[in-house]
């Protein structure tokens, strides 16, 4: 008779039967079905349920706070135009009381703090903001150019100076109103037209004529 074939032992496990290369097979399979099955889940999950892009939030998030300040920029920049055309016509003559230029003084000191604390914003809203803080201040030198005016001997030149930095806070308003301008367009506002009164010669920048937006 044949003798039968041993079956081969493993000596690791204590003379157990060697597994088959089936089972080793099926085994291994496991973890492969696994990932597999993670991977499709997440890869087929609507993108609305994936995290959001971190950049393109931020994005957004600024787009938001920048349009908000556009808004109250304009509103403000309004409010200070208005209450600076009274000083523009006195700092135009070259007579005016104490009284009067300590008024003025006490207008221009008051918006100058007013753009002491400035909240952060894009480059585009920075730059208008920027514009008008630093136009009020050369009005306000000039305001305080004037008050020395009164008692000096040499009146007539620090009439002059005066004017000059007058001349220098219009013009400056005026390049900070035309970016408010394009900030105001480009946000859907139409056109916000905030212009100082200027004088041919003094290099201001001047509205385009085009129809205002609403307000």
């Amino acid at each position: 008779m044949r003798s039968r074939p041993r079956t081969l032992r493993s000596e690791r496990w204590g003379g157990g039967e060697s597994p088959q290369p089936n089972r080793a097979k099926a085994l291994w399979a496991i973890p492969i079905v696994i990932v597999a099955f993670v991977a499709g889940f997440f890869l087929g999950r609507p993108s609305a349920e994936i995290a959001a892009d971190p950049v393109a939030e931020m994005k957004k998030q600024d787009a938001q706070r920048d349009n908000e300040q556009i808004g109250t920029l304009t509103q403000q920049a309004r409010r200070i135009h208005d209450g600076l055309l009274p000083v523009l016509e006195g700092l135009n003559t070259t007579a005016a009381t104490k009284e009067q230029v300590t008024g003025w003084q006490k207008v221009t000191k008051g918006y100058v703090d007013e753009f002491a604390e400035r909240p952060s914003a894009g480059t585009a809203v920075n730059i208008a903001r920027s514009g008008l803080a630093s136009s009020v201040q050369q009005l306000d030198l000039a305001v305080a150019t004037f008050a020395k005016s009164l008692d000096a001997p040499d009146k007539q030149a620090w009439l002059e100076t005066a004017g000059r930095q007058r001349d220098a806070a219009v013009v400056t308003w005026s390049i900070a109103a035309t970016q408010l301008d394009v900030l105001n367009v480009d946000s859907g506002r139409g056109h916000a037209h905030i212009f100082l009164p200027s004088k041919p010669g003094q290099g201001a920048l001047t509205s385009d004529g085009s129809p205002e937006g609403p307000r």
